[in-house]
């Protein structure tokens, strides 16, 4: 019987595979040798790949001209990079590498896009699509950036009232975009998006409140369905909608030129993952083409809004066990070095699941475990992968500490536990290293951030 953890692995799953190899019983992240980074900085520790995001965004690009070519599609392709999944500037810096475009989604992104700008990061001829419900620091902010040149700043409309202050404070021409209320999933807890215009009420607002305003010019629909591109029927059905509200705005707008589909690709989130990239983006431009040409409508340019698919796939957490504790005959726990509630706060407030894998002993025999966090919340555990409804690990043994990694992590984490602030029950957001590659093509780190210091929390608690 083969009870090791590498056949464990070998057996459940095609492995190796892309971004994964294991080297003399060690596992490799893209080409990164994780036990040297953790014999450097020790654990907790996150780490962020670099060069993982320039390739994703080619990979979108290449998909989509590549799409666009074989449909003799008319429209062009742009990529936005969501700013919301991750803002830290060595995200922008790689992002921006790869001539994309940028979406925010509040008052406090604007600063970012002016730094960048001052920076010669971008330009004024950048896309820049803000979304989100807009209060006034966010559409003055807008506002300026327009008065200041930025010719394709697009604030999205996400309510009728939303345009009166572009009235008011822009001082030339204003393009606009707006946003489709889309239906929810039919499980969903709401029939329709919060966010966004009717459909039924679209073609009504821009005849009697767009058209007639010298001022303005409507230039983008923006279409975003939450759960993202997916080969469903939901999609399909959300998607061909948008397509005919686009078709009818066409007729009477000739200046609506852009479709934002937003809502990104899915990344990779179990070792069993299966999506056809290639086929989606390829559906994707035939059947926008198909029902403009029904329509006897020029196709419209294509925008799509990819956060998580841009930097998800880059960052890894990376923890050691440091006790297991027998509870009952059936349930053990190992508890890690950290808080997921801290460090992966989407495994506790949505139940997300990441690719979790040992670092170091493959060739051990491997027990069933739950992962306990150092918090008292009783919620702060993890204890199923994204495929199966339980956790399987290498066997402790004493004076061999055993090191895991919860991968795919790169998008939200930071910013949805707090980066910096108070976490919960004061544990300390960890070390955070970035990992890039030189001119020759080696591996090098830098440490980004500190492990967090009691001072820093207390200085913020008034201490």
């Amino acid at each position: 019987m083969q009870s090791k953890y590498s056949d464990l692995i070998h057996q459940t799953f095609d492995f190796p595979q892309e971004p994964f190899k294991v080297v003399d019983d060690e596992l490799y992240f893209n080409d990164i040798p994780l036990m040297e980074i953790i014999k450097k900085y020790g654990t907790p520790l996150k780490i962020s790949y670099l060069p993982k995001i320039s390739s994703q965004i080619q990979k979108a690009k290449r998909l989509f001209n590549v799409a666009i070519a074989k449909a003799d599609y008319k429209g062009t392709y742009s990529y936005c990079y969501c700013t919301k999944s991750s803002h830290f500037s060595f995200v922008l810096d790689e992002a921006l590498k790869n001539n994309v475009h940028l979406e925010t989604s509040s008052a406090f992104d604007i600063p970012i896009i002016k730094n960048l700008y001052q920076n010669q990061k971008i330009n004024k001829d950048t896309f820049i699509i803000c979304n989100g419900y807009k209060r006034p620091t966010y559409t003055q902010y807008i506002a300026e950036l327009i008065n200041d040149g930025f010719k394709n700043v697009i604030p999205v409309l996400d309510n009728k009232n939303e345009i009166l202050a572009y009235e008011k404070s822009v001082k030339g021409k204003c393009k606009l975009g707006i946003r489709i209320a889309a239906e929810e999933e039919p499980n969903y807890e709401f029939y329709t998006s919060r966010l966004g215009i009717r459909y039924k009420d679209i073609l009504d607002f821009y005849v009697q409140k767009i058209k007639p305003n010298a001022k303005f010019e409507l230039k983008m629909l923006h279409f975003f369905v939450n759960k993202g591109i997916r080969d469903t029927s939901y999609y399909w059905t959300e998607l061909t909608k948008c397509i005919n509200v686009y078709c009818e705005l066409k007729k009477v707008c000739p200046e609506l030129d852009s479709l934002d589909i937003g809502g990104g690709f899915p990344i990779k989130t179990s070792l069993s993952f299966d999506y056809d990239y290639e086929y989606m983006a390829e559906q994707i431009v035939q059947h926008i083409k198909k029902i403009c040409e029904e329509k006897e409508v020029a196709e419209p340019n294509i925008f799509t809004e990819f956060g998580s698919f841009t930097v998800g796939e880059s960052g890894a957490v990376l923890y050691s066990t440091v006790e297991q504790k027998q509870q009952n005959d059936s349930e053990i726990w190992n508890m890690i070095d950290s808080s997921f509630i801290t460090t992966l706060p989407d495994t506790w407030g949505i139940k997300q699941r990441f690719i979790l894998l040992a670092i170091n002993n493959w060739d051990k025999d491997y027990e069933r475990v739950n992962l306990g966090g150092l918090t008292c919340d009783g919620d702060d555990y993890y204890n199923a992968e994204s495929n199966v409804n339980q956790i399987f690990l290498p066997k402790l043994e004493k004076k061999n500490t055993q090191y895991l990694g919860f991968f795919h992590t790169g998008a939200y984490q930071e910013s949805i536990g707090g980066y910096g602030g108070i976490q919960h029950c004061l544990i300390p957001a960890p070390k955070h290293v970035i990992v890039d590659l030189d001119e020759n093509g080696e591996i090098i780190t830098r440490l980004f951030a500190k492990e967090q210091s009691y001072k820093s929390m207390l200085k913020i608690l008034g201490y």
